[in-house]
């Protein structure tokens, strides 16, 4: 874990109204999201961020979210990161590829507000297991 009780949270969508709300959002129940608006971005700030969990949009014009989540799993250098799909594509090919890619999960856009905040907890749950260091992340 990264040594923090709230659970580090990347949302990577080119929409930067789709990133913001959803950095927003997780920052209003507690837990420490950052936006980043394309891959090379989300990268650079992933070193240093060190995300739990990645909402990650498949389509964005530098990189695709199956590359950047490749790459984040690779640059973790072994540090549990989950990572999750937040697309319009909605089809088994995309479902196909998501799983492909080693994302935990495939959300079609636009994401009810508490289905997101669920999934993050729930996987923030797996990462954390014993609750320890929850004590002043979201609860359910």
């Amino acid at each position: 874990m990264n040594g923090e009780s709230r659970p580090r949270v990347l949302c990577v969508d080119d929409n930067q109204d789709v990133a913001d709300s959803e950095a927003e959002l997780l920052r209003i129940v507690g837990f420490n999201p950052r936006a980043c608006y394309d891959g090379r971005s989300a990268l650079r700030v992933a070193r240093e961020f060190a995300p739990d969990v990645c909402l990650i949009d498949l389509h964005m014009p530098d990189m695709d979210g199956d590359e950047l989540a490749g790459r984040l799993r690779a640059e973790a250098a072994g540090r549990p990161v989950l990572m999750v799909a937040v697309t319009a594509m909605s089809n088994d090919e995309s479902h196909a590829r998501t799983q492909a890619a080693g994302f935990a999960l495939h959300l079609v856009k636009p994401v009810d507000p508490h289905d997101l905040l669920r999934v993050v907890d729930e996987l923030w749950r797996v990462l954390d297991p014993t609750g320890a260091t929850r004590a002043a992340g979201p609860s359910s």
